[in-house]
């Protein structure tokens, strides 16, 4: 065979893997485009849906300004007013900040990571499903006359008062719980895809630091997130059913709502901060056209700045009356987490003087970001001085900061990274005319809107009052700012044109055109795999130094390339070192996801207006579908049970335990949960330390009952743990036949804890006392009830001959389960039977 035949067959063989690839990956045509999992397309469906959310948010944020522009104004009613501004920080923060991320995430990570697709493509699109039912639930309400009214931190009583929040509270509790589901899906997916699906040789240190940062903010998501959960779970029970947590006449206290509120709040801004950190560390190095200056250093400050983050809430309460120690420490803290901050900015700042900096589009946007950034980084120095807080507290110049901070520190690096990634979407770059344009306006507009606030404030204007009087030394100051959010808002509309307007007569050029060095560009924008064969990579900028890299990809001459059994599918890799372990088949297109969000979002939707059994019938079609999901595209039994993956390599197609994606999505699934349970316990202690007699004379669950109960509990875990060894020895029989004991050992547990409070008569509407114990016995009864139907599951999976020996990843993930929720029945138990005792 002569070299050309030998190149003509090659090629030939290459075409036949890309059309084997192009049929797997492909989407169903007309209407079922909408069923797709392809991170393409929901990472592009997640950012436009944030970005209309943010337009609808932002409109909100000029009626509150035209309302303000002159004094005695009447533009907006007192109560519309409440609603709009309400409504605009509550979409800003639940509907674009964080979303926007999690939609680039998706998107970016894949190709970055030199992954086909993240590990559950179906989560992700689940997860896109239920923030837009959420949000347009959400965002609607307004034009019912029935949004929210309280500020998008809710404070109790006013909000716990159905008389004057109406249904507005409920709404926003409910609907942005079913938004949560949704950012907590997307932490499981990025956190399991960055750990375990990077490229061959892609070891932990030489990520790009965008995967870095994602990890470090969706790892920040499982532990800020679940307390607001928990909190959304005692106001909505107040509101639903008269239970008194924060009603001080009968032992409950509105401050448990701001602890619970604000340790999400504070890190929530970090969770926004850090991922527009990352677009920058990725946007710098290509414009200064040098790897980062200093990569160990910004991840350490990235990490620093997530734990910080978390020690920050208090500085929110600072005039709510805590001891001068708690004020010292919080103080402290709020100063200390400037350092990290700081050394992220100076990397930046290396990187450029290291370089020989283009001064492109993005890059304008990204260095006008950091130096608005730096100034409300100034003023939040100021405010994390205790006395400072003190006379700044509520007014107008904690406005202007909040500001600076977010739109300075998220919205221009998002800007700056729409114009730095669009040549992905189709191979043109936004006009760089438009981009000057809407920087300039933008720019001016911002400090010309949010400068004037910080002087408003500290002349006395506090915040949102929806007029005053002419004469006291506002009225041109808020002139100003509304002219300056019309401005503003301008640069913003002439991204949008920029971004809609027609570009088919504009030719298609480089994909590249940055000359970037990261693995994203290698993605085809016409192709809906994330790589076209998975690379090795050695370099943490591997388009810069591993000539040759691209077209080796996309002639399928790495793993992967092709997809002979009909199947999608990327390689696992071990966490540290990024080893090939397993050859994983992920989920194709499917109309389960779309069915389970609408009918989860059904249920959130009748419990808002009291529809108990539409919510009932919603949870059964929510189960069936998610059932059905996991029956059908999580666990399959591969038909053999290695591949050879190319290259040489054979790697097996299914495997069980802490080296599956499945056992990391349960663990970082119940960790989120864990903290959830936590911050319910914290409430619980939190009643103890204000209170001189916590129980307030009522008696308790008793010692009996709990301690029945935990005993079952544990015997459960006991016979789980039992079950999993059988198993191993390919005992079917006893498998099942334990399965079935440990379901009435739950069972069991679950009817003893609660007989303990119903057997004393505990009335939740009476005290806090019994509320909280009642919400902690409901707690762990419903997770008894999950771990019951995982039960069953794992059975109905043995009768169908897909449980065994080999096949084991369905009952390894649900012992790990069991491991949570015995933690959860000893540490419920323990506290509700045993620890008043001790008082």
């Amino acid at each position: 065979m002569t070299d050309r035949d030998r190149h003509d067959r090659t090629d030939e063989n290459r075409r036949e893997e890309e059309a084997q690839l192009r049929r797997v990956w492909s989407n169903p045509p007309g209407l079922g485009y909408w069923t797709s999992v392809n991170n393409t397309q929901i990472g592009l469906w997640y950012g436009s849906a944030a970005f209309a959310f943010m337009l609808f948010a932002g409109v909100l944020a000029l009626l509150v300004r035209v309302q303000l522009a002159v004094p005695d104004n009447d533009f907006l009613s007192a109560d519309l007013f409440n609603q709009a501004f309400t409504l605009h920080g509550t979409v800003m923060m639940f509907l674009f900040a964080v979303p926007i991320f999690e939609a680039v995430a998706v998107f970016l990570l894949p190709p970055m990571l030199g992954a086909r697709e993240l590990p559950f493509p179906r989560l992700s699109a689940f997860g896109f499903w239920s923030f837009l039912l959420g949000g347009i639930f959400v965002c609607g309400s307004i034009f019912f006359n029935a949004a929210p009214n309280g500020g998008w931190f809710m404070y109790p009583p006013l909000s716990t008062d159905p008389d004057y929040s109406g249904i507005g509270a409920d709404i926003w509790l409910l609907g942005l719980s079913f938004i949560e589901v949704a950012s907590i899906a997307a932490a499981v997916e990025l956190i399991v895809g960055i750990m375990k699906c990077r490229a061959p040789g892609m070891r932990i240190n030489m990520m790009p630091l965008f995967a870095w940062y994602l990890l470090i903010v969706a790892g920040m998501i499982l532990f800020a997130f679940p307390p607001l959960i928990a909190g959304d779970i005692l106001f909505e029970m107040q509101r639903m059913f008269d239970w008194p947590f924060f009603d001080v006449t009968r032992g409950g206290d509105p401050l448990l709502w701001q602890h619970l509120f604000w340790i999400f709040g504070h890190p929530e801004v970090y969770i926004i901060f850090l991922p527009a950190i990352a677009l920058m560390a990725m946007i710098v190095p290509t414009f200064a056209q040098r790897p980062i200056v200093g990569y160990s250093w910004i991840v350490l400050a990235a990490v620093g700045t997530g734990f910080l983050s978390f020690g920050l809430w208090v500085h929110h309460m600072f005039t709510t009356g805590l001891p001068q120690i708690s004020l010292a420490f919080f103080s402290a803290a709020s100063e200390a987490v400037a350092i990290p901050t700081g050394v992220q900015i100076f990397v930046f700042i290396a990187t450029m003087l290291a370089g020989r900096v283009i001064f492109s589009v993005p890059m304008l946007f990204g260095t006008g970001g950091l130096a608005i950034f730096i100034i409300g980084g100034l003023t939040g120095v100021m405010v994390a001085l205790v006395p400072i807080d003190w006379q700044a507290h509520d007014t107008y110049f904690i406005v202007a900061h909040l500001h600076y901070v977010l739109i300075g520190g998220m919205l221009f690096p998002i800007i700056a990274g729409v114009y730095y990634y669009y040549p992905l979407i189709g191979s043109r770059k936004l006009s760089d005319r438009f981009g000057k344009i809407a920087f300039w306006l933008m720019f001016a507009g911002f400090n010309l809107a949010f400068f004037p606030m910080h002087i408003t404030g500290l002349r006395g204007m506090p915040r949102r009052v929806f007029t005053y009087p002419e004469g006291i030394g506002w009225d041109w100051l808020n002139l100003l700012s509304t002219v300056g959010a019309f401005v503003f808002a301008a640069g913003v509309a002439v991204v949008v044109i920029d971004v809609v307007r027609p570009k088919h007569r504009q030719s298609k050029g480089e994909q590249n055109p940055w000359r970037a060095g990261t693995l994203e560009w290698i993605s085809e924008p016409e192709e809906n795999w994330g790589v076209r064969s998975i690379p090795i990579i050695d370099s943490r900028y591997p388009l810069w130094d591993q000539p040759g890299l691209v077209d080796d990809i996309r002639s399928g001459r790495f793993y992967l390339p092709h997809a002979r059994e009909g199947r999608r599918e990327t390689l696992v890799t071990s966490v540290l070192d990024a080893k090939p372990i397993q050859c994983l088949r992920v989920g194709g297109t499917s109309r389960l996801t779309i069915v389970s969000a609408l009918s989860l979002g059904g249920v959130f939707v009748a419990l808002t207006f009291h529809w108990w059994i539409t919510g009932v019938l919603f949870g059964a079609v929510t189960l069936a579908a998610i059932l059905a999901w996991l029956w059908t595209g999580t666990n399959d039994i591969p038909e053999k049970p290695e591949k050879d993956v190319g290259l040489g390599l054979t790697l097996p197609l299914y495997i069980s335990g802490p080296q599956s994606v499945g056992w990391w999505g349960m663990f970082i699934t119940m960790v989120g949960d864990g903290t959830a349970f936590g911050s319910l316990v914290f409430g619980y202690f939190f009643y103890w330390t204000i209170h001189e007699d916590f129980t307030a004379g009522i008696s308790g669950p008793g010692v009996a009952w709990p301690m029945a109960s935990l005993a079952m509990f544990v015997a459960g875990w006991l016979t789980m743990l039992l079950a999993r060894w059988v198993n191993e020895k390919d005992w079917t029989v006893g498998t099942r036949a334990l399965l079935i004991a440990a379901s009435v050992l739950t069972a069991g547990g679950g009817i003893a804890a609660f007989a303990g409070p119903w057997s004393f008569a505990m009335d939740p509407q009476a005290h806090v006392y019994p509320a909280i114990v009642w919400v902690l016995v409901l707690w762990l009864m419903a997770h008894a009830a999950v771990g019951l139907i995982m039960l069953f599951y794992c059975l109905a999976r043995s009768l169908a001959g897909r449980l065994s020996a080999a096949y084991d990843m369905d009952l390894r993930n649900v012992v790990l389960y069991w491991h949570f929720l015995t933690v959860t029945a000893v540490t419920t138990l323990c506290v509700i039977g045993l620890f008043p005792l001790a008082r």
